[in-house]
């Protein structure tokens, strides 16, 4: 047991140690979003306070440095900015507030609550940059996680620690659906982050699509479109690391974070402001560089820990599917859910596409039963859509074709089966049924919104 002489002996030899002299520097240009400072040192990724005038400040982080001097991105708009402005290196890493105070409340991408519910009463102070786990020491992905949505749970199922990519256009219902799975999902904690969106939407989606029920559970990080790139960035990486703290306590996380594109470009904005030239299509490579190092961050952890099962929404300039960004994400994702603008505009919700949509773990995760029966589900709902246009100019004779006609019998029940209200709620079991009902004996016209083959009496589903 350390005696009062021992402490003392301590704050005695920190009290001989010289002060560290605090050099400060001056602004000497400022072009775009980017500061240059000369006269102090600082590495790359510190802190910097820039003092404005005696009354006003503001913070900045180091993001590149030339010869003699340091190229600063503030996190605020900083107003009245003069040429010869002090700026102050802070030292020390970034750290984050963690811990389940953190539920229920709505941060900023420095850990700033934004909700009007009082200060923060975090549990611990994390650095920013969370621990790399060894690959080989993951746990295989190996157990399903209910989301609530039928479409999901039965033909694009899945796993805990899986990373998926929802692509899909502007306004075609990725909120929503976001907003649906916080609420129906079996996952313990829901680390929201909403990334570059705009600031109407943020409201919006807690109030709405969250409710208070999905709320109590969750933590949301919260970065508008009309925010510094540079704050968009570390709500990103603050979502992240919200969500590895729950994962290493043993917890079920279920990350979704809208967008992975809004990311893309803020990391544009800031290395195209520091002099780094741009490669594909206006994106600097260091762009496809953080796409992986963030997406790395999710998935399960060590043994005896839990998983972080992660949704990244990619924004489809366009509907095009073959966008850098998007074409970037499918390659380093477990899957991706498509959304279709068709299906929106019919008034299909969720509007996913079946047919481009693919789940990389499902075949490890369901039992060969659900595995071929699934698969049967997609060739028959692809062999209507190849022959759509025949059927429709009345150009195709029935039994011309047995498996034609097998999808135009099967394609109502179909369609009702992968449609669902958004206060409507299906378990595993119940999707499982429903695929299984829609397969093998058509139910009749849906009533009250669900379809009665999810009322009828089957046989158990398969373990999962």
């Amino acid at each position: 047991m350390q005696t009062i002489l021992d402490r003392l002996q301590v704050y005695r030899q920190a009290e001989l140690k010289p002060p560290r002299p605090v050099v400060k520097g001056r602004v000497t240009r400022l072009v775009g979003l980017t500061l240059e400072a000369k006269g102090c040192r600082a590495a790359v990724g510190e802190y910097c306070r820039v003092e404005v005038d005696e009354n006003h400040s503001a913070d900045a982080e180091v993001v590149g440095f030339g010869q003699d001097s340091l190229f600063l991105m503030p996190l605020t708009r900083i107003e009245g900015l003069h040429p010869g402005a002090k700026v102050i290196p802070l030292g020390g890493g970034t750290k984050v507030p963690v811990g389940y105070n953190l539920l229920g409340r709505v941060l900023n991408g420095t850990g700033m609550p934004l909700d009007g519910k009082g200060p923060l009463e975090a549990e611990e102070q994390v650095s920013l940059e969370g621990p790399v786990i060894n690959p080989l020491a993951r746990q295989p992905i190996h157990d399903t996680l209910d989301v609530g949505i039928r479409a999901i749970n039965s033909v694009l199922t899945v796993g805990r620690g899986q990373r998926l990519g929802l692509f899909a256009g502007s306004g075609v219902g990725k909120s929503v659906l976001l907003g649906m799975m916080t609420r129906f999902t079996e996952a313990e904690i829901i680390v929201v982050g909403l990334i570059g969106e705009r600031g109407r939407e943020v409201k919006e989606f807690i109030e709405q699509s969250l409710g208070e029920a999905g709320l109590s559970r969750a933590v949301v990080v919260a970065s508008p479109a009309d925010e510094a790139p540079l704050m968009r960035l570390r709500a990103s990486e603050l979502a992240s690391r919200i969500a590895e703290y729950f994962r290493d306590q043993g917890k079920n996380v279920l990350l979704l974070m809208d967008s992975l594109t809004r990311f893309a470009q803020a990391q544009r904005e800031i290395a195209l402001a520091v002099g780094e030239p741009p490669a594909t299509k206006g994106y600097p490579p260091s762009v496809f560089a953080k796409l992986p190092k963030l997406v790395e961050r999710a998935g399960n952890g060590a043994e005896g820990s839990g998983s972080i099962t992660a949704f990244y929404t990619v924004l489809t300039e366009g509907d095009d599917q073959q966008d850098p960004i998007a074409d970037a994400a499918r390659a380093i994702l477990d899957g991706h859910v498509v959304l279709s603008r068709q299906l929106a505009e019919e008034g299909h919700y969720p509007a996913i596409d079946i047919e481009a949509s693919i789940s990389r773990a499902m075949p490890q995760i369901v039992t060969p039963e659900h595995l071929v029966k699934s698969q049967k589900f997609k060739q028959i709902y692809s062999r209507y859509l190849q022959n759509r246009d025949l059927i429709s100019v009345g150009a195709y004779v029935k039994g011309s074709d047995a498996e034609i006609d097998l999808a135009i019998e099967r394609m109502p029940h179909f369609r009702q089966f992968l449609q669902q209200g958004l206060d409507q709620q299906f378990n595993f079991t119940e999707s499982w049924q429903g695929l299984h009902m829609v397969l093998e004996s058509p139910p009749a016209a849906p009533q009250n919104g669900k379809a009665p083959g999810n009322q009828m009496t089957l046989r158990s589903a398969p373990k999962r």
